[in-house]
């Protein structure tokens, strides 16, 4: 390793070095990097231009990943002849007038990525406005041609090619081609959830001809629930759709909408999380923070929701001019937006009742059907098969031919404890969500019959569902028993840590954790939740820190306290193998039906299965 500043000469002093003006091309460059990462950044920059316009239709075709070609189609405003130099300059737009960046409505505002793209592509717009003639200009590497008069019927069709050949050493960090077009695939994808009422249609270019058509998306019709409901159920299946909970809550002037799958209907990552602020697509820690927040008393920690949200704020709460990409925003108030996020995705939730996913029936339907054939296996023809019809003689077995009676079969015993009521009484009626319970299966599953079809119960996950919610109601009216601690713990902590966790006393102090400030970069922890027992404070002080500098907020404490509610309301609950009366089994039906949450366990599991009889009878080829 060599020994010295590098910059500094072994026998000078430092040289004073000479400050230059950029020029044009270099600076143009530079911005590219911040708002072209890729060319899905292209594609993201060039279908908000063309929302920005007032488009109803827009066709985005790429080739090679995007790499080699891009072209963005839209029936928009267009733009004049005389405003096409200035629209390749930097910082001009026709969005804002500049005097106040914290109103901004559209999507653009910058007035940086068509110069951007320019500077490190070849880069042509062709426009026609309404009224007026078409006309055309490009920009080479960032060298601008004259405008001449084109050929066009309306809107505005932009085509980039050679993305990064002017800066041939960012090539060098793109993804294959499939990687490429799938995050292009993934930004029209988000962009078309924001605009259920514009047509979108992806094309794939590459090779020769028009390509193929990889996604479309018609404009919807409809209020906005039924044209976003219709979207999401184009572009993240009909599975999704089915299983997704309405969301349309309103606090302290912020709106949240959109819609929120149930808990039994998770993934196994975050891949079907879609934010959006003003309709704008967002990743932002704090919101996915709160998402997370308001299922992690419904999933276990592999699992992850599934949700399409919309929050709505006076442009002036939120600052989207935090990068250039514009995909971070900054919240005037972000508990404001955290607590609606939480509170009304619970509130729906609880509303959804005992509800589980239609994917929970459809996998068990699933297992029931037989595997396919064989194609390597021999047919065997109808003659060769064993018949018992007389007027042929039919070869005798290898093995014995058991009677019925005397037949040993290999399946393990499955015991069947039907329910026989002497007076059945008329509130237990297959009528009911639930039904009413016929059997009792291998002592762990209760069938009940529905009227257009039956349930399987599993007994101990929804007993320990049941137990679960009452103790947490138990708690949330009684509140959260503390423990002093005789003498208190002191952590030492940096000073912005300090302050960080004292910002959350109150909310801390309401699940039963006591702290306050000691001196300068130092916290007392006097109070401990008393059903934790012996707690480790200064560990639980670090995470709870962490929790906060990672997403905003902590559920650290609540987390413990509750997990501790969970094994409880384990041990305390319906054990799998005990024998239940049919007045049990009713009783626990109509216990789930009046519980919140009561589809899925504490783990995120369903608590019970649901098969319509048209589903069963074509099981059966009854249809």
């Amino acid at each position: 390793m060599p020994d010295g500043n590098p910059h500094m000469s072994q026998n000078e002093g430092p040289k004073m070095p000479k400050i230059r003006q950029l020029d044009d091309a270099a600076i143009n460059r530079i911005a590219a990097g911040e708002v072209v990462e890729r060319p899905a950044s292209a594609v993201k920059e060039l279908v908000e231009n063309a929302i920005d316009a007032g488009a109803t239709r827009i066709e985005i075709s790429y080739a090679d990943g995007g790499k080699t070609f891009i072209r963005v189609v839209d029936n928009g405003c267009g733009i004049s002849a005389e405003d096409l130099p200035l629209a390749m300059s930097r910082h001009a737009t026709s969005k804002i007038d500049g005097s106040d960046l914290l109103n901004i409505h559209t999507f653009g505002f910058r007035g940086e990525a068509l110069p951007s793209l320019g500077a490190v592509g070849r880069l042509t717009i062709t426009s026609r406005p309404e009224g007026a003639d078409a006309a055309t200009i490009s920009t080479e590497g960032g060298v601008q041609s004259s405008v001449k008069p084109a050929a066009l019927r309306s809107g505005t069709v932009v085509e980039l090619r050679d993305l990064f050949y002017a800066t041939p050493a960012r090539l060098k960090f793109m993804r294959t081609d499939r990687a490429e077009a799938g995050a292009i695939t993934d930004v029209v994808k988000r962009l078309a959830m924001a605009e259920p009422h514009i047509g979108f249609t992806l094309r794939d270019a590459s090779g020769d001809g028009e390509g193929r058509v990889t996604f479309r998306a018609d404009a919807e019709n409809g209020d906005l629930f039924d044209a976003l409901h219709a979207r999401l159920r184009r572009i993240l299946g009909p599975e999704f759709a089915e299983n997704a909970l309405l969301i349309d809550a309103e606090r302290e002037g912020v709106t949240l909408t959109g819609y929120a799958a149930l808990p039994t209907y998770s993934r196994g990552s975050s891949v079907a999380q879609f934010l959006f602020v003003n309709g704008r697509p967002v990743r932002d820690k704090m919101l996915v923070g709160a998402l997370r927040g308001a299922y992690f008393d419904f999933l276990s920690r592999d699992r992850h929701p599934a949700a399409v949200l919309f929050l709505e704020v006076d442009s002036a709460r939120v600052d989207v001019n935090v990068h250039p990409a514009k995909s971070e925003v900054r919240f005037r108030e972000p508990g404001v937006a955290r607590g609606l996020i939480v509170s009304a995705l619970r509130h729906a939730l609880a509303e959804a009742g005992h509800r589980a996913s239609t994917t929970v029936a459809n996998a068990t339907l699933g297992a029931f059907r037989p595997e396919a054939p064989d194609p390597s296996a021999p047919r065997i023809y109808q003659m060769d098969r064993p018949s018992s019809i007389s007027g042929g003689y039919q070869a005798p077995p290898a093995q014995r031919d058991y009677g019925f009676a005397e037949a040993e079969f290999s399946a393990p015993s499955a015991r069947v404890e039907p329910v026989i009521e002497d007076n059945p009484t008329p509130n237990v009626s297959s009528a009911l969500p639930l039904g009413a319970a016929r059997a009792q299966v291998h002592e762990n599953y209760i069938i009940a019959q529905t009227q257009d079809g039956m349930v399987i119960v599993d007994q101990h996950a929804a007993h320990e569902r049941l137990v679960y919610e009452k103790l947490k109601r138990q708690m949330a009216e009684n509140g959260v028993a503390t423990q002093a601690l005789l003498i208190p713990e002191i952590v030492e902590l940096s000073e912005g840590d300090a302050a960080l966790l004292l910002g959350v006393t109150d909310e801390l102090a309401r699940f039963g954790l006591g702290i306050e400030p000691f001196g300068a970069g130092a916290i007392a922890v006097r109070e401990t939740p008393a059903i934790l027992g012996t707690v480790n404070a200064r560990g639980m002080i670090l995470d709870i820190i962490d929790e906060l500098a990672d997403m905003g907020d902590s559920q650290s404490v609540q987390a413990r306290i509750e997990a501790i509610l969970s094994r409880v309301a384990c041990h305390g609950s319906i054990r799998s193998g005990r024998r239940m009366q049919a007045e049990e089994m009713n009783a626990l039906l109509r216990e789930m039906e009046a519980t919140p949450h009561s589809g899925q366990c504490n783990h995120g599991r369903p608590t019970y299965v649901e098969l319509k009889l048209a589903d069963i009878e074509r099981l059966f080829g009854r249809t």
